[in-house]
């Protein structure tokens, strides 16, 4: 296959800010992100999607909090195979539907994704990513003293459960992903970073309390299948220099040597352009024929063109 593309969709793709926490609401966004991305396909490119699942994945959290009289609670490697499905049944009905108005063949097929990470990953002594409800103090020394979960004061609004976020090490089903692509389908694919597994002594593989950052999941999916071009689309036109101070800059084009440089002078937010910066810097990087894009859903083919956005190359 030539022009080999993997599409990393952040939550803007998935959810309207101050918009209701309904599949409705969802589904209509996503009928949007799909207008986009069928742009891509009639474009000749062969994609592989990625996608985030922040707000759903603890929307679920805090049904199974809720529910926990009733019916006993799913652990977390659960929860996020569920918003896999939740998400790519939508992509697949939104982006599906579009295809077949516009004759097109390709099909999208969601695939529950597994990704492996290593036990020694430092990220496990040091939890940092917020999931689920916000508690008082009280409510999360009790909490974590019945259930021996993380929680950590989040910016004033009050307590949240943390869990770790390490590095994907594999892709479990990179053969799956492949085959579908060969067969001229889109695999939507580590959905949320992936469910999280770790293998045990016997090699088998065990679900892992643990976020992994799509951005990056989206980088080794990228990076395994060889693409030509990871397409990392958020909510801004670009990346920034200085970002939100009156010297802020856009980045047009930037070498992998030069982006690291800027993420050792924290040029790049943690939990928001850090990780893609990271991605971008990781796929490229002692690559020459190969390109990252940092763009929003809605300059997503003009990025592509490199006319628009942020693009990255070796």
């Amino acid at each position: 296959m030539d022009k080999v593309l993997v599409v990393a969709l952040g939550g803007n793709a998935l959810a309207r800010k101050g918009g209701e926490a309904t599949a409705s609401e969802q589904l209509s966004v996503v009928r949007s992100t799909a207008r986009q991305l069928v742009e891509i396909v009639k474009a000749g490119w062969h994609m592989a999607i990625v996608h985030g699942n922040g707000p759903q994945v603890g929307r679920i959290l805090m049904q199974n909090e809720a529910a926990a009289h009733l019916t006993p609670a799913m652990p977390f490697d659960v929860c996020g195979a569920m918003s896999q499905g939740m998400i790519g049944y939508h992509i697949q009905q939104a982006l599906g539907e579009l295809l077949k108005d516009e004759g097109l063949p390709q099909r999208p097929v969601t695939l529950v994704s597994q990704v492996v990470v290593e036990r020694e990953d430092p990220a496990f002594g040091n939890p940092t990513k917020p999931i689920g409800m916000f508690y008082d103090k009280a409510q999360a020394d009790e909490i974590a003293a019945q259930t021996g979960h993380t929680f950590r004061e989040d910016a004033g609004r009050g307590w949240r459960r943390v869990v770790p976020s390490p590095d994907p090490v594999e892709i479990v089903e990179l053969e799956q992903v492949k085959a579908l692509m060969e067969r001229g389908f889109i695999p939507i694919a580590a959905g949320g970073g992936g469910i999280p597994v770790a293998r045990n002594k016997g090699g088998r593989l065990d679900g892992v309390d643990a976020v992994i950052d799509k951005d990056l999941a989206a980088c080794r999916l990228a990076d395994d299948l060889k693409a030509d071009v990871l397409l990392v689309l958020t909510e801004v036109e670009q990346a920034y220099l200085d970002y939100g101070t009156s010297a802020q800059q856009g980045i047009e084009h930037i070498s992998s040597d030069e982006l690291l440089a800027c993420q050792g002078q924290g040029q790049f937010a943690q939990g928001s352009m850090a990780p893609k910066a990271e991605a971008a810097f990781r796929f490229v990087s002692g690559h020459p024929f190969r390109r990252a894009v940092i763009t929003s859903l809605a300059l997503a083919l003009e990025g592509l063109q490199g006319r628009r956005g942020t693009q990255v190359t070796d």
